[in-house]
């Protein structure tokens, strides 16, 4: 049997070493279009590669597959799994070789003009030539980081083969704001709740560090709300965003208000620089500088985009798709990692879905070749 996978970053090396690992006898090819694979994980947790989490589903089939080829980890106390090393060349050393040992023929530099499917077989037509395949695995990633090879072609590719995308957008990204306030509270960092308020409706709220920028807001928390805005729908005016900060959730108003007139300042709660801005905008009074504190208020106005991104939030809807990443369209199609409408927060979350939906696709094309 022949596979060829189409991309050749996390989930699509990953398929194809469990390809291998289950049936050594199966062709496998991977068409990576850029110079090397797995450029991607070079990036992951500012280059220690947070490389899974403890606490995602699918975490064991991860943990074990990576153990399997001499990856040893660590986790930090927040259940993100690392390296030992600490360092992303490790990861990226470990799959290459497991690909070389196996016998994963790997083409880089390589350009995919056209998929199509006929008489029960794949062609794929590039720019080294025309590959054959019984299945064909789309690996491509969304549209984020384009420079680290995810240019948003594998979305092409699905809808060829008959698959709807929803509609894409870039998550786990910072927000932009036209709020002078960040501007003057730049390099600030504070632990905070934060919702987004859409069109006057609250569509999420989270508990995190926060950091304002000159461009807008960016941080833990901001992140993991970013899919909750819409470049376009703000863009076209049908969207207007606000984050509404409170800087102290743990205390009431009137325990603010309390701690204020007891002490004569907040400063032995929020920082020197935080406190002097909520109190001009407040003007001095001490009941607008607890609603100041309590219920600020951040126009957005967008996102940094997908340049800075580290996901695609949309893709390939999961209805389209069995429990196996086969496509319930094509037979022998199989769509994994992030080109699927799949996103979750940070921390190791997403590599540990990119990694399984690989590991899943290449257990569905072995147990079919049984059958």
């Amino acid at each position: 049997m022949k596979v060829v996978i189409i991309g050749g970053g996390a989930s699509g090396i990953t398929a194809a070493i469990k390809l291998k690992q289950n049936n050594p006898q199966i062709d496998v090819t991977v068409l990576e279009h850029l110079d090397e694979i797995l450029k991607k994980i070079y990036a992951t947790g500012n280059g220690r590669c947070n490389i899974a989490n403890r606490n995602a589903k699918h975490y064991c089939e991860v943990e074990e597959l990576l153990t399997a080829l001499g990856l040893m980890l660590r986790e930090d106390e927040d259940g993100r799994m690392y390296p030992y090393s600490l360092q992303a060349g490790t990861v990226v050393q470990v799959m290459r070789s497991a690909c070389d040992r196996l016998g994963v023929k790997i083409i880089t530099d390589c350009t995919v003009k056209e998929a199509e499917y006929r008489d029960n077989t794949y062609y794929i037509h590039t720019d080294k030539g025309e590959f054959e395949a019984d299945a064909l695995v789309l690996a491509t990633g969304g549209k984020a980081q384009g420079a680290l090879g995810s240019d948003g072609s594998g979305y092409a590719y699905a809808k060829t083969f008959g698959h709807s995308i929803t509609e894409l957008s870039p998550a786990l990204v910072q927000m932009t704001s036209s709020n002078k306030t960040c501007r003057i509270l730049k390099g600030t960092r504070t632990k905070c709740k934060v919702k987004i308020e859409t069109n006057s409706e609250i569509v999420g709220e989270e508990y995190g560090e926060l950091l304002f920028t000159d461009y807008g807001l960016s941080g833990i928390v901001i992140m993991n709300l970013s899919h909750l805005i819409s470049d376009r729908r703000l863009a076209s005016g049908e969207d207007k965003s606000v984050a509404v900060i409170d800087f102290v959730p743990e205390v009431s108003e009137e325990k603010l208000t309390e701690h204020y007139n007891h002490f004569g300042t907040f400063e032995g709660i929020l920082g020197q620089k935080l406190c002097r801005v909520l109190e001009k905008q407040s003007n001095g009074d001490v009941e607008k500088t607890v609603k100041c504190i309590k219920h600020q208020r951040i126009i957005i106005t967008g996102t940094k985009g997908y340049d800075f991104a580290q996901i695609t939030n949309g893709g390939v809807p999961n209805s389209e798709l069995t429990d196996g990443n086969e496509s319930k369209i094509k037979n022998n199609l199989y769509i994994i990692g992030e080109l699927t409408d799949n996103q979750f927060e940070c921390g190791g979350y997403n590599l540990t879905y990119a990694l399984y939906s690989g590991i899943n696709a290449a257990n569905s094309i072995t147990a079919r070749v049984q059958d």
